[in-house]
């Protein structure tokens, strides 16, 4: 008999829930320090009416008025006001988005239900348990309802993170441009208590949700621990399939109005970037709203829901599931828990114990928040492995069951935590303009667009090279200790710090919203010097939380693998034999096919924008004046419409080829799908992700005009800095469209595949039965 966890079973029921609501309370916190920020015409007076409240974070200090002879409750008014337009929009954009999910939600969930119930010919006897005869295990019937609800679970967590960080996003990002009036501290501080809220709600809420879903299970399950777990693969499956619908549609919309704006407003035209006359300006601002805040959200919870199913499955089958240890057996849920609380602690680095003063502090801050999490989490991790872990256990390995030690399994989730921040510090190194790659890129537009574009692709596929290594040591030394389940608790241990990942991230586009009000507003250059400042630091961590994502991906991914090759009960997969041979052709084709989509569908959206835009310049008088008001609906209808109908060729893609090579080609073939799209969507989506992210840092360099080197490249308008916009366009939909969503593609066809498992073992290979 292997011995049980330190850490008694009530403790572990007490302290994962107890962790997930402190998570909430924190994000609720959060959210009403940002509330006392008024955005009303009596600003000024409820600003200093706290004279003796005048603590570090400003909330009392009197306003530093610097819009010369600008009236300052006019300025808060059209403030005011743009926020209405930007939250409108996205609202409006999301609720059209979810009722088109809604329809695919209700189909899909019949799909599970009807597959999985055929395994056993829709029986409601019990059956033996596969990895264990001599026990009786529930039907496949039942497997088939708690799967179907566990997805419908996901996907309405799923869709709720997306849109409660929008709604977040944009109460907050007004807020973040009238804070910049007081001082670059105030407004950094309110942006990320801002991000802090959205990621420390989706973190706890998807871990609350999926600790609550095991327990009621359990309740009908009891002693049949592999089938519970089975079934709870259906809440990653919901998670991931909301997340690609979202990452699609809103990456579409947001950088149709990028291009578009961008391409006349910037090259044509010659105005600013958010420049109120520029018709596009207000479907722009929708759209970071909705593609990087609400797609990045649902994106990074499927990961975390994924990663969460992948272990608890294998670890039912293992040791700790036959001697029914729930409290090694909640291990994931255990670090997912210790995370919230150690990203707590990191947050109030940045809030509270220590205050921004200079424009040079910004980013260092956002940086020091991820050593700072990695740090403390390493020490979280060896406590929740003492405590929630054997000694000595043993972990299913393809058929065979290898025994683990607890500091093993310490060192599995580690090597993925660590694996996470060298990924994320490489990933600035190469899109952070600090830096001389980017500077390069910069330097490269001296000649013209071409030069630009050769030097922004050949940055991109070079910063492919140490985040593989990463991953690759990371899967080496996880699997060489703890077989799949050493995968899937790095994967976990990348994400054990979703909560800070994910409020830098949401930072970004909360600072880019903050600049684009401030210029609308017609505020002072000082004050979108500061704003442009908070969004550049933005912009590097954005890069870096695409890292993260693509690295926890691959990861997740390579476990959910493992679990499906157990469950499909394959016990290697032959590289060499025909069947697996062509199936890993076409999936490493499969991200090419996905990525030729969502870029030709941006660049669809993007020609009917860049034709309103000019319409409106040109059948509008007084637009370029700025006497007359531009057409904004119009274009944020254009985004909206093409988004709609341009993300579900893609997202059929993805959902269905697992369902038809399984079905007609069986689960060996299937393998070598998953394992060919795994291999190449991972190098696509990093050297997209780090291109794009160059070619905008690139324009941004030469903007600011800080150093000899760019000023010698600009200003605004100038041959160089047009080469840069173009470039910085052509990045657009690489950056915030194709990139981000082929993690998603990854995860989720292995997620499908797993859920999937036992009807394709049962029924799959049609055509090989045949011919």
């Amino acid at each position: 008999m292997v011995a049980s966890a330190f850490l008694p079973e009530l403790w572990t029921e007490i302290l994962v829930p107890v962790c997930a609501v402190v998570g909430i309370v924190f994000s609720l916190f959060q959210w009403f320090i940002v509330s006392r920020v008024r955005v009303s015409a009596d600003q000024g007076a409820s600003s200093s009416s706290g004279g003796a409240n005048n603590g570090k974070n400003g909330y009392g200090d009197y306003l530093i008025e610097e819009e010369e002879g600008v009236n300052d409750q006019s300025v808060v008014a059209k403030c005011a006001e743009i926020q209405t337009a930007i939250s409108e929009g996205a609202t409006s954009f999301l609720f059209t988005e979810y009722r088109y999910v809604g329809v695919f939600m209700v189909i899909f969930a019949a799909i599970i239900f009807v597959f999985l119930g055929s395994v056993e010919g829709f029986s409601t006897e019990n059956k033996p348990c596969t990895y264990d005869e001599t026990k009786t295990c529930k039907p496949a019937l039942a497997t088939a309802a708690f799967s179907t609800i566990a997805f419908i679970l996901g996907a309405v967590t799923s869709v709720l993170s997306g849109f409660l960080g929008m709604k977040i996003a944009t109460y907050a990002n007004a807020r973040t441009t009238l804070e910049a009036r007081k001082g670059v501290g105030k407004a950094f501080i309110v942006a990320f208590r801002s991000g802090a809220v959205m990621g420390f709600l989706l973190a706890a809420s998807g871990l609350l949700v999926l600790y609550i879903t095991i327990n009621v299970f359990k309740i009908y399950y009891g002693e049949d621990w592999e089938g519970l777990f089975e079934a709870i693969t259906g809440y990653g499956l919901g998670g991931s399939s909301m997340a690609l619908f979202g990452r699609v549609g809103g990456g579409i919309y947001t950088k149709a109005a990028d291009v578009g704006a961008d391409l006349v407003g910037k090259i044509e035209r010659n105005i600013p970037e958010d420049d109120p006359r520029n018709p596009a300006v207000i479907a722009d601002n929708v759209g970071d709203n909705v593609g990087d805040i609400a797609g990045m959200g649902s994106d990074l919870f499927g990961s975390y829901a994924e990663a969460s199913c992948a272990a608890l499955v294998v670890a039912s089958i293992s040791s700790f599931g036959i001697n029914h240890d729930f409290t090694a057996m909640c291990y994931p849920l255990l670090i997912s828990s210790m995370g919230i609380l150690v990203c707590l602690i990191t947050t109030l680095f940045a809030t509270d114990f220590f205050e921004i003063k200079a424009v040079k502090e910004i980013e260092p801050a956002l940086k020091n928040q991820l050593i700072i999490s990695t740090v403390i989490m390493t020490v979280g991790i060896a406590i929740v492995s003492y405590v929630g872990l054997p000694s000595s256990f043993t972990i299913f390995n393809f058929g065979a069951q290898k025994v683990v030690k607890n500091w093993q399994l310490f060192l599995c989730v580690c090597v993925g935590l660590w694996a996470g921040l060298i990924i994320g510090f490489v990933t600035e190194y190469y899109t952070s303009n600090a830096y001389s790659p980017v500077q390069d890129v910069a330097d490269s537009c001296r000649t013209g667009a071409a030069t630009n574009v050769i030097f922004g692709l050949a940055l991109g596929y070079k910063s492919v090279i140490i985040p593989i290594f990463a991953i690759a040591v990371s899967i080496f030394v996880s699997f060489s200790f703890a077989a799949m389940y050493g995968v899937a608790v790095a994967a976990l241990g990348m994400l054990s710090t979703i909560a800070t990942g994910l409020a830098i991230d949401a930072y970004g586009p909360i600072s880019d919203n903050a600049g684009g009000i401030a210029e609308m507003a017609g505020m002072s250059h000082r004050i979108r010097e500061r704003t442009d400042a908070l969004d550049a630091a933005g912009n590097t961590t954005a890069a870096i939380g695409k890292g993260f994502a693509i690295g926890s991906a691959a990861l997740v991914s390579l476990a959910l693998f493992g679990a499906f090759v157990s469950r499909a009960g394959v016990h290697t997969v032959d590289v060499l034999t025909p069947k697996v041979i062509i199936g890993l052709l076409v999936g490493a084709m499969l991200p090419y096919w996905f990525s030729a989509m969502t870029m030709k569908s941006v660049g669809s959206a993007a020609l009917k924008m860049v034709e309103e835009v000019r319409r409106q310049f040109n059948t509008i008088p007084g637009l370029m004046e700025g006497t007359a008001k531009p057409d904004y609906a119009t274009c944020v209808k254009i985004s909206t419409d093409a988004s709609i109908k341009e993300m579900i060729p893609p997202g059929c893609l993805v959902m269905l080829t697992p369902l038809i090579v399984g079905f007609f080609f069986g689960v060996e073939t299937l393998s070598g799908v998953l394992a060919g799209s795994l291999v190449s969507g991972v190098q696509i989506a990093i050297s997209a992700s780090n291109t794009g992210g160059a070619w905008d840092n690139a324009k941004k360099y030469i903007e600011a005009g800080v150093s000899e080197h760019a000023k010698s490249l600009g200003p605004k308008g100038s041959e160089p800095h047009k080469a840069a916009v173009i470039g910085d366009t052509i990045g657009d939909p690489l950056k915030d469209t194709s990139g981000p969503s082929l993690n998603i593609l990854i995860k989720l066809m292995a997620v499908e595949s797993l859920v999937f498992a036992p009807f394709f073992a049962t029924h799959g290979g049609i055509l090989f039965k045949y011919l």
